[in-house]
């Protein structure tokens, strides 16, 4: 018997190599949708958006392909598959609309409006692993389990309204308004989640769709009763970074610094000066390890990418290339995003262009570091008027907020009283005692630094994380020079003090040595992640061990 072929609708925007792969792991083929009348010859049809709304919307229309795909969804017949973006494009318009337009027209096949989280009530974008509340019975879940948390990355989201209850296929809970998180009638079927991100739950959702439309059983789908005191719950999530840099034979290496330093010491018994890069293992060998032992997001930090430009990075790419095959949750890279002019051909590359080579490598975020501090230093002086042209405009423009971290590289400026802070723009907060400065100083403000830490500039860590969040940043990676490589866990003061000042999420990183500090930054501050490398690396903690020691002490983690 002939292997069902999957038609895919890659309509060039994201990381679409993750659901390539899922489809594959899954044991199907896959042939490319490229141009309108493949729609109609396809046997299924899976459309994994990502991106904004408007994007999506306006290449499809370019393409000539909502016509053909409206008629190919008519009756709900004809097997089908959207992803997140790929959801939301069904129902009949959205809030995510081009500028000076209230909504935009979707494809019309599922009642509803796609509507903006309201972050004056929760975080947003809505960033990480979360349940499922199951509204129907269908074999697109026969290998998952009602337990088992799936991955999410959005700012908008659909409601569940009289209309569209006969669609809904699961509800999810976020910040206390409940959304749709998968919707199927006939052989339609689509979900909020990122299967190709929500580790072997999510392939296994790949795998029960298209099983169930091979062997015809799609349609076997029936209601059940909603409990209605039902919630789930967004959990911390468990990151893992991998510092990335080539050792001085040209290797690609992983390597993790002591206040930002690489390279072995006195301390790594080196007995007189400095001695070579710190090799802690190959990246996409380390990587598969850790999506095995259970971590919730991989980042790969490209630490020397400021020296030359991403375009001509093919280790870096095909690092990311690799890693997609076998590891499906989010990854994260950042280094050299940036626009940049290639000093031998003269060709430049804007930021976009450079982003997008990550994302098509299998990059799901992108991390902005030193472009970002430039960013806010020029809006601040403009007095907040954004040009449209910045590094994190451009692209969280095209492929969402949820797509665009910021990496903020800050060191405590040591204030005996709050006072001595002349700079009103500088916010300066109070040191636990243990933080107290060299003189026994108990305030600071965060001083941003750029180019890995070797250049400090005149501007502090809140004041970049809410101008990157005004100029469309959809998360804030937030390390602390001063706490790297400690393993003294993480600078509480830095966290809140930004956490508090945002309402996009914040990942606490700099600092972890132990399962405490885990348990401790989530219950103290207001992050929604923490990240941890060095202590990892070394095996000196077990990413399980961590989690085990959250869910004790009442932390929801996920479990795998």
């Amino acid at each position: 018997m002939t292997k069902l072929k999957v038609s895919l609708l890659d309509y060039g925007a994201g990381n679409v190599r993750s659901v390539r792969n899922a489809i594959t792991a899954a044991g199907y083929e896959i042939e490319d949708i490229t141009c309108p009348s493949q729609i109609d010859e396809a046997k299924v049809i899976i459309f994994p958006g990502v991106g904004t709304y408007r994007s999506a919307m306006a290449v499809l229309k370019a393409k000539g392909y909502i016509e053909p795909l409206r008629k190919y969804l008519k009756d709900h017949t004809r097997p089908y598959l959207g992803i997140c973006i790929g959801m939301q494009t069904l129902f009949q318009s959205s809030e995510e609309a081009p500028e000076g337009e209230e909504t935009m027209e979707g494809l019309g096949v599922v009642p509803g409006h796609v509507m903006k989280f309201d972050d004056k009530k929760m975080t947003v974008p809505h960033i990480g692993w979360n349940g499922r509340i199951h509204h129907q019975e269908s074999p697109v879940f026969k290998y998952v389990k009602d337990n088992e948390d799936v991955y999410f990355v959005h700012s908008y989201y659909a409601p569940i309204v009289e209309e569209n209850k006969d669609w809904v296929l699961s509800g999810t809970n976020y910040g206390g308004q409940s959304f749709i998180s998968s919707v199927q009638k006939g052989a339609v079927v689509a979900c909020q989640f990122h299967p190709e991100k929500s580790g072997q739950a999510g392939l296994n959702f790949v795998k029960g769709f298209l099983e169930a439309v091979e062997n015809g059983t799609i349609l076997d789908k029936k209601p059940i009763e909603v409990d209605t005191n039902s919630q789930t719950q967004l959990v911390k999530r468990v990151v893992v970074a991998l510092d990335v840099r080539q050792n001085d034979h040209g290797d690609l290496v992983v390597t993790k610094g002591d206040q930002y330093d690489v390279r072995e010491n006195e301390k790594d018994g080196v007995a007189t000066g400095r001695g070579g890069v710190r090799n802690l293992g190959k990246p996409v060998s380390l990587a598969a390890r850790y999506y095995a032992e259970g971590a919730d997001e991989i980042a790969f930090l490209n630490i020397t990418s400021f020296r030359q430009g991403v375009v001509d990075d093919m280790p870096m790419l095909q690092v990311l290339e690799q890693a997609s095959r076998s590891i499906f949750v989010p990854m994260t890279v950042g280094g050299g995003i940036r626009s940049y002019t290639d000093p031998e051909t003269g060709k430049t590359w804007d930021a976009l262009e450079v982003a997008s080579r990550y994302f098509r490598a299998g990059a799901d975020k992108i991390s902005i570091g030193s472009d970002s501090v430039t960013a806010a230093e020029n809006y601040i002086a403009s007095g907040m008027n954004k040009t449209g042209k910045t590094s994190i405009e451009t692209i969280s423009h095209v492929y969402g907020a949820q797509a665009v971290v910021i990496s903020i590289d800050p060191k405590r400026v040591y204030l005996e009283k709050k006072e001595d802070c002349k700079n009103p723009n500088h916010i300066v907060v109070d040191l636990e005692e243990r933080q107290a400065g060299p003189n026994g100083e108990r305030f600071c403000w965060y001083q941003c630094t750029i180019k890995g830490g070797r250049e400090a500039r005149d501007i502090c860590a809140v004041t970049v994380a809410k101008s990157a969040q005004a100029l469309g940043a959809g998360e804030i990676m937030l390390n602390c020079i001063d706490m790297d490589g400690q393993c003294s866990g993480f600078d509480h003061a830095l966290m809140q003090a930004v956490s508090n000042a945002v309402t996009i999420p914040v990942i606490a990183s700099s600092g972890a040595g132990n399962e405490q500090h885990f348990t401790d930054v989530f219950s103290l501050t207001n992050v929604q992640a923490a990240l941890a490398a060095g202590m990892f690396h070394r095996k000196e903690v077990a990413i399980s061990d961590v989690k085990k020691h959250m869910s004790k002490n009442g932390i929801p983690s996920r479990t795998w």
